[in-house]
């Protein structure tokens, strides 16, 4: 699965010690696929040689604006009308407050400047001390540069080369990359508010033991990384897993399926979409055990009773901001056979207008998945595939359901 397959992107470099982290930078975008032109200031190639991206990105690096090579000798014109996308990435405080006021002394501003807005987004990706990044010019600067239509894509926080801590570090490649890919999707979420439940939960029997299951809460990361992608605002509840939150999405960590309930309930009226993915238990032990029940040597296993827990996704869908269709719901159904029918029941038994099913043991801690899609008209089924891209066909899908505003 190659992101950026059949782009070709403009890499800029600015002056800054973070140029190093552009080099990993680049291989990053070639490896998802990307075609990479660099182009360098000439402050850039004091921290990093030319040679060094060219050899990386396979391509002549261009510093200059007066690049003989280019037959027309307009290199800001050639350059930026065949990019999907520039990415500046470091972009230093000085090539900001450049693009404030549309200087074009070098050849990267002036293809930032020349490049067609509407169609080739730009990236920027700030490096700089702690000072520079907090000073008001600078913020004055960066606000500027996104109301007129750059997409800067924040920094982060940690130790600088000057011995200095603090906010204005680039971020990190893996970082970008994401920042990146998600520039590149459709958006047929903009304005859109998601809410999405993901993982197992963990119901303890003493401190020690509990029941869960196998969910790796995968396909509900992705999903929630893919409505971001698609521009919505996204909010994921999260059980018990070891995952990385998806980039720009806030997580609410939770253990049991009542406080995945209570975050859910008390997150759910802000939202415009609820995607039930997390694989909630449907008993908890009636009692948790203050201590670690240890064996008494009767050959007797300890004596448990049940209480069910609470149905989140049917809790959320009969809420009236659902029933009236301002909030749409979306589940998910693990089923370990008969999917066709277990799914159609199930929609049908929480009043939701669309569910996803999958066979569990099938999908569990994989990184694929298959999903069969079950509404009022039909079923449809999604072919198996990795859970990023599956999950980028369920938001679509689940977008051009929704009602209009």
């Amino acid at each position: 699965m190659n992101d950026l397959a059949g782009k070709h992107l403009v890499l800029g470099l600015t002056g800054g010690v973070a140029c190093y982290k552009a080099a990993d930078l680049c291989r990053a975008f070639v490896k998802e696929g990307a075609s990479v032109q660099v182009v360098m200031t000439e402050a850039a190639a004091q921290f990093i040689t030319p040679v060094t991206m060219q050899a990386l990105s396979g391509r002549p690096v261009h510093t200059s604006q007066w690049d003989a090579r280019e037959p027309n000798n307009m290199p800001h014109i050639n350059l930026s009308r065949e990019a999907d996308a520039i990415v500046v990435a470091p972009c230093s405080a000085d090539f900001i407050a450049k693009l404030v006021h549309g200087r074009a002394d070098d050849l990267l501003s002036l293809l930032c400047l020349a490049r067609p807005a509407q169609r080739v987004p730009l990236l920027l990706a700030p490096a700089m001390n702690r000072e520079m990044w907090t000073h008001p010019a600078t913020q004055r600067n960066l606000a500027q540069v996104a109301a007129d239509g750059a997409r800067v894509l924040g920094v982060g926080t940690g130790e600088q080369a000057c011995g200095e801590t603090g906010d204005g570090r680039m971020l990190e490649p893996h970082e970008l990359l994401e920042d990146v890919v998600a520039a590149m999707q459709p958006k047929p979420l903009a304005g859109r508010r998601v809410l999405v439940t993901a993982g197992p939960t963990f119901e303890p029997i003493d401190p020690v033991r509990g029941i869960t299951n196998h969910s790796s809460g995968k396909m509900g990361f992705a999903v929630a990384r893919a409505a971001r992608e698609a521009g919505a605002e996204v909010t994921l509840v999260a059980g018990p897993v070891h995952l990385p939150t998806p980039r720009g999405v806030r997580r609410v960590d939770v253990r049991t399926a009542r406080q995945m309930l209570e975050a859910t309930l008390g997150l759910a009226d802000a939202a415009d979409l609820f995607v039930a993915t997390a694989a909630v238990a449907d008993w908890r032990p009636a009692a948790e055990a203050a201590h670690k029940i240890k064996k008494d040597r009767s050959g007797q296993p300890p004596q448990l009773a049940f209480a069910e827990n609470p149905d989140i996704l049917a809790t959320v869908a009969a809420l009236p901001r659902a029933r009236s269709g301002a909030l749409y719901c979306v589940g998910f159904a693990a089923e370990s056979q008969d999917l066709l029918a277990n799914a159609q029941a199930k929609r049908a038994r929480k009043g939701i207008p669309l569910l996803a099913g999958n066979i569990g043991p099938a999908t569990f801690g994989q990184d694929d998945n298959q999903l069969l899609l079950v509404d009022a008209q039909g079923a449809t089924e999604l072919p198996r595939a990795p859970k990023l891209q599956l999950a980028r066909t369920l938001v679509a899908e689940i977008a051009r359901r929704l009602p209009t505003r």
